[in-house]
């Protein structure tokens, strides 16, 4: 009898989900008052998605995030940012097994407006 050769498919993420863990992921670290809008050239105004504040780019596997965000005006913005840093890059790693290449936090504006 001959035996059957399983062999490993492959697992395909799609961007949409990279660009979703490391948006919520994001705004669950404490002092993350919201995404801001990522800068960009006149096409930009045209493709407005939900996915404001994050980019990302994947090369050989690899998981490069810029992330824009607006912090609270009671934080120590470089803690906050590596914590940004490490948690997205955790979050990554763990939720879909991918490397993490870079993630750059971008600190766009400070919010002071008072809680309501």
């Amino acid at each position: 009898m001959a035996e059957k050769v399983l062999t490993a498919g492959k697992t395909t993420i799609a961007p949409d989900v990279l660009l979703t863990i490391a948006r919520l992921t994001a705004l669950s670290t404490p002092g993350v008052s919201r995404l801001a809008v990522i800068p960009g050239d006149v096409n930009r105004l045209f493709r407005k998605t939900l996915q404001d504040g994050v980019k990302i780019v994947v090369e050989n596997n690899t998981v490069y995030a810029d992330l824009y965000v607006i912090l609270d005006s009671n934080v120590n913005i470089r803690e906050v940012s590596r914590s940004i840093q490490l948690q997205v890059a955790r979050a990554i790693s763990e939720i879909v097994g991918m490397e993490v290449g870079r993630i750059n936090v971008h600190v766009e504006d400070i919010d002071y407006s008072e809680p309501a």
